[in-house]
């Protein structure tokens, strides 16, 4: 009889009996600080990025790990270390592709923190830290759904496998085509396992099936060419916070909804989702309305949403009578699946120079763009992985969703394998609150994805 013919019940005690040397892994890696943004220290992604080739290669299973540093294609500069590894299929079998991300964002103001963000802590069934759930979770995953798969199949093991964790995925993956156009015959694959989303709830697994785009920028608005003292010209001209603010809330229209031309919405029915859940989701304050126009997740899925997340300007501590001669603000802008992001950038930079107040001065800088994604799930590696989904969450029924959020290197790998299926699983919940303070992981859902994982890759091995 084959090892791959092991029970659900079987390989699920495989991973509960291997889960908290997983577990330890996981803090290990939150420990790492490697906030892959500018200003923050490249030694510790570096430092990263060799703790999981270490353990990659412990594994046993690649010939070939690398950790890797490419150029940017469109500019000067080099991109932060990723790690790929291969190991070829035998004849007529499948390879799968293993991607996650070991970078993190920063961790924010540390005074909303209930515990140090990069020293992990367990409360309440969950994981604590920066990057525990996004995306050092999905590394776990990985490595730990790998080791079971070698331990169940042994010499049986067939398909091939490609590992792809790469380092800068939360600085927009800056060097992500130098990486697929220099390493394309290590990454080369039939299926693509993203695991770097999240699921409806602990109790219910997610498959996604679309991913808004993105544009991101900085916009530096001026009106004067020096600061004035506030009391003697106030009144007379207009100071730069004045316009930006001005300028910013032209953004929206009344009920909240994005008030420029030509930014689309994608056209797709949705599942119930009722006020009360956003609420809970999202920690709505009592009193404060919800925004926008349709059914809610029409609007975090399929409809164009702008976020304003950061501005310089002075702080109220060190604010004085003075009015301001310059404020950059970032934007962030969120884009229908169906919309390239370089047409919707065309139409916001329009918007915004066409309703700019006080003929202000606008420079724009920084310009990242990522397109949307749509998934063809009628594959057969889609219905194995929700087959895997249903077994790993004790029968509950996985369901398809959209996210909000953007992954635009996935764009990128359709482009690069336009013949391999891409799956989008995660293992963060409606409480993992990434990007934000206090990110955290349920660790049951970790259990579930990593055993969900090594379901897929066994029955994967089976199908020639």
């Amino acid at each position: 009889m084959a090892h791959s013919s092991r029970s659900v019940d079987d390989i699920r005690d495989r991973i509960d009996s291997a889960f908290p040397e997983s577990l330890e892994t996981l803090k290990s890696l939150v420990r790492i600080p490697s906030v892959s943004w500018d200003g923050f220290p490249s030694d510790e992604v570096h430092r990263s990025a060799e703790f999981v080739a270490e353990r990659v290669r412990a594994l046993g299973l690649f010939g070939d790990v690398r950790v890797v540093t490419e150029p940017f294609p469109d500019g000067p500069g080099y991109g932060q270390p990723a790690v790929l590894a291969r190991r070829n299929p035998a004849p007529g079998y499948p390879t799968v592709l293993l991607y996650a991300h070991h970078d993190v964002q920063p961790p924010g103001d540390s005074l909303v923190w209930e515990s140090d963000p990069f020293e992990p802590v367990e409360r309440d069934g969950r994981l604590y830290g920066r990057g525990a759930a996004d995306d050092k979770a999905g590394v776990v995953v990985h490595l730990a759904a790998l080791r079971a798969l070698i331990d169940i199949l042994g010499d049986d093991l067939n398909i091939g496998v490609a590992l792809f964790i790469e380092g800068e995925e939360e600085f927009g993956s800056r060097s992500f085509t130098s990486i697929l156009d220099r390493h394309a015959t290590m990454l080369e694959s039939d299926v693509i396992v993203v695991a770097d989303s999240d699921n409806r709830s602990e109790d219910i697994p997610s498959l996604t099936v679309s991913l808004r785009g993105n544009v991101a920028f900085s916009l530096t608005v001026s009106t004067l060419n020096h600061a004035s003292h506030s009391g003697m010209l106030g009144g007379a001209v207009p100071d730069a916070m004045m316009a930006a603010t001005t300028l910013l809330s032209r953004l929206y229209n009344d009920d909240g909804s994005v008030a420029i031309a030509g930014l689309e919405t994608h056209d797709a029915s949705v599942p119930d989702f009722t006020r009360e859940e956003l609420v809970h989701d999202s920690g709505l304050k009592e009193g404060v309305s919800d925004i926008g126009t349709g059914p809610i997740l029409s609007r975090l899925w399929f409809q164009p949403a702008i976020s304003i997340t950061g501005i310089d300007a002075p702080t109220v501590q060190n604010a004085s009578n003075t009015l301001i001669p310059s404020v950059t603000v970032k934007i962030s802008v969120r884009i229908a699946p169906g919309q390239s992001s370089a047409d919707a950038f065309k139409h916001i930079e329009k918007h915004i120079r066409t309703t700019v107040p006080w003929g202000a001065h606008l420079e724009f800088s920084h310009i990242d763009l990522g397109d949307s994604f749509l998934v063809d799930s009628s594959g057969s590696a889609a219905a194995l992985e929700l087959d895997a989904l249903r077994d790993a969450w004790d029968g509950a029924d996985p369901v398809k969703v959209g996210v909000g959020g953007s992954i635009p290197f996935v764009a990128d790998l359709v482009h690069r394998f336009p013949g391999a299926q891409i799956l989008i699983t995660g293992v963060e919940d409606p409480l993992s609150r990434a990007h934000s303070p206090n990110e955290s992981l349920s660790l049951r859902v970790l259990r579930r994805a990593i055993l969900a994982e090594t379901l897929f890759l066994v029955r994967l091995n089976d199908r020639e």
